[in-house]
């Protein structure tokens, strides 16, 4: 755990950002609680569960974003297992910045092909995207033999080698759907679900260093409530295209920089909130006090985005900035408990 994690957590007992997810789904950060989701610290742990032996934390991370994308474009598990199994035989669930020919990404697809950019292919979400994408329109898929469905999307000139990790991607997708966790928004020591989706991006990874907040997929117009009670500090349309302003009531794209329709919401002691990428001007104004749970946006796709999603992020001060941007993660594994690491 990092400095900034322990002191935002002795700053208030336990803060305690709940991700929750509808059945069926993956609960990408770790269990929460309500009535119905365990509360105590050894549950939360044992939610998180360890890496299975042979995978490390990047391979299971983006295992992970391939099953949350899968479950929101309520592809069967049939397909998820199977493009697990793709990945796992094209980069072993590495997010691989080149490869055979100009391959690039998780699945090793070609810009040359039509599959998109070398950095639209290294988005493990958009990847993940575009190889559903594909099996969907196969007709009959789902009665094909792994290695023939995998086949039929990849095209690859090892056609036969997808069946040796059938084991291996279905054990995988169970060791990650075990994690699964229902429950409605509701708050805690607190703290409430800021949108019910799939967690698709984390906090700075190795992909995205610079990213200091947590994506949540979610459909557009999915209501955003605060995820602590304060005061509204920011309201901003935040997008621009070649160096110019870009409207934030229309969809944005990966072209687009910012955040789009964003706002800040500062909390005692002296936490802050942002919410990111919002459909519409946030119904609330700067100045106003809102309270946990309560309605202050809507799921968008403005600014920089790839699809509809909640850009979370979380503060240990304010004004909020690079210096004192805190993963919600670990401070949801140590809820509860902040001396146990």
């Amino acid at each position: 755990m990092t400095g900034r994690s322990t002191s935002l957590i002795g700053g208030i007992v336990a803060a305690v950002v709940l991700l929750c997810v509808a059945a069926p789904a993956v609960l990408v950060s770790g269990a929460v609680a309500t009535d119905a989701c365990p509360r105590t610290t050894a549950t939360l742990k044992a939610a998180h569960s360890a890496s299975p032996a042979g995978w490390d934390d990047d391979q299971i991370a983006n295992a992970r974003t391939i099953v949350g994308v899968g479950v929101l474009r309520k592809v069967p598990v049939r397909g998820r297992v199977i493009a697990i199994a793709a990945a796992i035989q094209e980069s072993r669930l590495r997010n691989l910045p080149g490869g055979d020919r100009d391959s690039v990404g998780l699945f090793q697809q070609r810009p040359s092909q039509g599959w998109g950019t070398p950095t639209e292919l290294r988005d493990p979400a958009y990847t993940a995207g575009r190889f559903y994408d594909t099996l969907l329109t196969i007709p009959g898929w789902q009665r094909m033999t792994l290695t023939d469905a995998a086949q039929a999307v990849q095209r690859s000139a090892y056609p036969n080698a997808y069946a040796q990790w059938e084991d291996d991607a279905t054990a995988l997708y169970h060791h990650l759907v075990a994690d699964t966790v229902t429950c409605p928004p509701t708050t805690v020591d607190g703290w409430a679900i800021p949108v019910d989706g799939l967690v698709v991006s984390g906090f700075r990874t190795t992909d995205r260093p610079g990213h200091d907040g947590i994506d949540i997929a979610a459909p557009k117009g999915t209501t955003i409530r605060a995820a602590r009670g304060g005061v509204v500090t920011g309201i901003r349309c935040n997008a621009s295209l070649d160096g110019n302003p870009y409207p934030c009531d229309i969809d944005g794209s990966p072209a687009v920089r910012g955040c789009g329709w964003y706002l800040e919401l500062r909390h005692p002691p002296d936490l802050t909130t942002r919410y990111c990428h919002l459909l519409t001007h946030p119904p609330v104004a700067i100045g106003q006090t809102v309270a946990v749970g309560q309605p202050i946006g809507i799921v968008g796709t403005s600014g920089h985005s790839t699809g509809p999603h909640l850009h979370f992020e979380l503060h240990n001060g304010h004004p909020a900035t690079e210096s004192n941007a805190v993963d919600p993660a670990p401070v949801l594994r140590n809820a509860g408990n902040p001396a146990d690491d």
